[in-house]
């Protein structure tokens, strides 16, 4: 490892660049000077110096930019938001002055209609006999056909008394027939001879409406009151397209026209207990109704404020207002602050972002040799490295993949060697068997000989060769069985790999009382594999199985195919959760002590695998466990025993 010590560093400043004015180093491993500006490799570990050093300040530089940038636009934001909002209110100042001149020309248009129609003669012949139940249906279908002329919500007919007579509304079931009006004021200075306006909310209705009135009178005489009104909820449906939200309020501050339904008859500042009383005794507004609407203001110039609403949530708007002194109204509109806010928040963004941008650059400017010089070296450095790394990783692999294929060959003629010793009681009683048939034969044929009894003793030499024949076979599969196998895979005929399997592990069955269930499929069933391996997999389940059930006095392993799927099922005590999770691993086993290193299944699992197969296990609806091993098929071909 390359060891370096340096003195001291020193640096200064200039406007386009900065200079190292003294290096020195001392690199003992790889560099034979002791000053590194001799060195060839001493350029790139100053660059490297240089390259931290300047970062480290530069950095420092950016921070403090930073930090003086946020405390600027954190104190400039609300400055530049109430900018924002001054603009917004001078904005909303054209579409206010067109809504008041809307509601003012709506108004002026039903102002003349009242005195219009009162001088009409059928109304005061009416007035003066009013039980005559013609001239009465006459007046109102009269007034009916005028209101739906005029667009009127209604006009009536009332006498002297304030008892409506006749009405447009008529029809209808919140007509004002027979209701007496002489309690409001527009009755009262119609009745004097004046042309009177008013707004209310319509005690019978339910409507708020603006209510214009004229006397009817008969030649100098004063007969009775016409009224004529409107609804002003048209209004209302306009204002709610518009962006901003529109407020109509009296001489009370008392909101009776909004676009904000949720505002209407709400007091923008406490109404004193005597204007509640007049309220109530002219039936204006619905007292039970009426609610404080809390606003905050804050002044953003001579005609415009910015108002918050309490509420849930906490709304915040920029208002802007225009009296009415004719009607002793004020009209105001209400914009939310949001996009002010947004606009302040976006400029300040841009700003930052400007001197964000300029910083780059300048710290772009300052670094690029130094970054280049590091890159090119660091990028030879890591070529270099990686180059040798691959190398030696690379005949690593080959080694382990070497010693790990030799190993797995070995394992597996292990497993099939221990298999063979288990099974030498077997194999011991499987040849003395015939061997002593053998000596049995041969000594009775020797007897019918003696005797001249020639069939008797072709019959017993026919039988010693049926025993050899007998011998030769079991000796076959057994050799066949403890070969070391061949790596090639290879087209196989699955029932005749099952075949071998059943005949190796016979010999067990035959001292340990236990049974494989098998019905060899009808068709024959091509697998991809080699024959030695995969006979070894099933010789290998069908033991594990039979081990699994050395409790039972008759065990039986059932042994099925389907398709390319062979499965060997026990009926033990089944698998635990976690022995299925593990139950392929090396060396796990929940056979006792002395029982098995735990190396078959996951040899077979390898096994499998090469032949591009799968191995699993999982229990059985009924108890015990299944094994299933899944092969790939494969196109049939002659093929030699491998």
């Amino acid at each position: 490892m390359e060891r370096v010590t340096m003195k001291r560093t020193y640096w200064t400043w200039h406007p386009f660049r900065i200079s190292c004015l003294r290096f020195e180093a001392m690199a003992s491993a790889t560099c034979p000077h002791h000053v590194f500006s001799i060195c060839p490799t001493a350029s790139v570990s100053r660059i490297v110096c240089a390259m931290k050093l300047s970062r480290k300040r530069i950095f420092g530089l950016v921070w403090a930019l930073g930090l003086m940038t946020l405390l600027v636009g954190g104190a400039s934001f609300p400055a530049l938001e109430r900018h924002y909002m001054r603009q917004q209110a001078e904005r909303d100042a054209v579409p206010l002055t067109l809504a008041v001149a809307g509601l003012r020309a709506a108004l002026e248009r039903y102002a003349p209609l009242p005195a219009l129609i009162a001088e009409r003669p059928r109304l005061a012949t009416f007035l003066n006999h009013p039980d005559d139940t013609n001239l009465q249906a006459s007046v109102n279908e009269d007034l009916r056909q005028t209101a739906a002329t005029v667009k009127a919500s209604d006009v009536y007919l009332m006498d002297i008394s304030g008892r409506t007579l006749a009405a447009a509304s008529y029809r209808e079931a919140g007509s004002y027939l027979d209701r007496n009006f002489s309690y409001q004021s527009y009755f009262t200075q119609a009745l004097n001879g004046d042309l009177s306006s008013f707004s209310i909310y319509g005690t019978t209705t339910g409507e708020r409406g603006y209510f214009y009135a004229a006397p009817v009178e008969d030649g100098e005489r004063i007969v009775g009151v016409l009224a004529i009104k409107f609804n002003i909820a048209a209004f209302e449906s306009i204002w709610r397209g518009a962006d901003s939200a529109f407020i109509v309020s009296d001489r009370n501050d008392f909101v009776f026209m909004s676009s904000r339904p949720d505002w209407h008859f709400r007091a923008i500042r406490p109404l004193s207990d005597a204007t509640l009383r007049v309220i109530a005794q002219n039936l204006q507004y619905p007292i039970d109704r009426i609610d404080l609407l809390p606003i905050t203001r804050t002044p953003l110039n001579a005609d415009a404020q910015r108002v918050y609403i309490e509420g849930t949530p906490r709304e915040s708007f920029v208002l802007t207002s225009q009296s009415l002194p004719d009607l002793d109204w004020t009209m105001a509109s209400l914009t939310p602050t949001r996009p002010a806010t947004l606009q302040a928040l976006t400029t300040l963004l841009i700003a930052g972002l400007t001197m964000g941008l300029a910083l780059a650059a300048l710290l772009a400017l300052l670094l690029r040799q130094a970054r280049q010089a590091e890159a090119f070296a660091r990028e030879q450095r890591s070529k270099r490295a990686l180059e040798g790394a691959v190398a030696e990783r690379t005949a690593d692999l080959q080694t382990a993949l070497s010693d790990l294929r030799r190993t797995q060959t070995d394992l597996i003629q292990a497993g099939k060697l221990s298999a063979l010793g288990q099974m030498s009681a077997a194999l011991s009683h499987e040849f003395n068997q015939p061997l002593a048939a053998v000596k049995s034969y041969a000594d009775n044929a020797d007897a019918f000989l003696e005797r001249d009894q020639i069939v008797q003793a072709r019959d017993n030499i026919g039988r010693i060769s049926k025993m050899a024949d007998r011998m030769a076979t079991i000796s076959t599969h057994l050799r066949n069985f403890a070969r070391r196998p061949q790596q090639a895979t290879g087209p196989l005929l699955l029932n005749a790999v099952i075949q071998d399997a059943l005949a190796v592990i016979d010999m067990r069955l035959t001292t340990g009382n236990g049974v494989v269930e098998y019905t060899p499929p009808s068709d024959e069933i091509w697998v991809t594999g080699g024959h030695v391996r995969l006979q070894q997999v099933i010789v290998n389940l069908i033991n594990n199985a039979l081990d699994a059930m050395e409790e039972q006095a008759n065990p039986v392993v059932r042994l099925t195919v389907n398709g390319t799927t062979v499965q060997v099922r026990d009926t033990g005590p089944g698998l635990a959760p976690e022995a299925i999770a593990n139950i392929f691993d090396p060396f796990f086993t929940t056979k006792p002590p002395g029982k098995g290193l735990g190396l078959g299944l996951s040899i077979s699992f390898n096994i499998v695998s090469d032949f591009g197969g799968t191995l699993s296990a999982e229990n059985h609806s009924d108890g015990g466990a299944v094994f299933s091993v899944h092969l790939q098929p494969a196109t049939p071909i002659k093929v030699a025993a491998q």
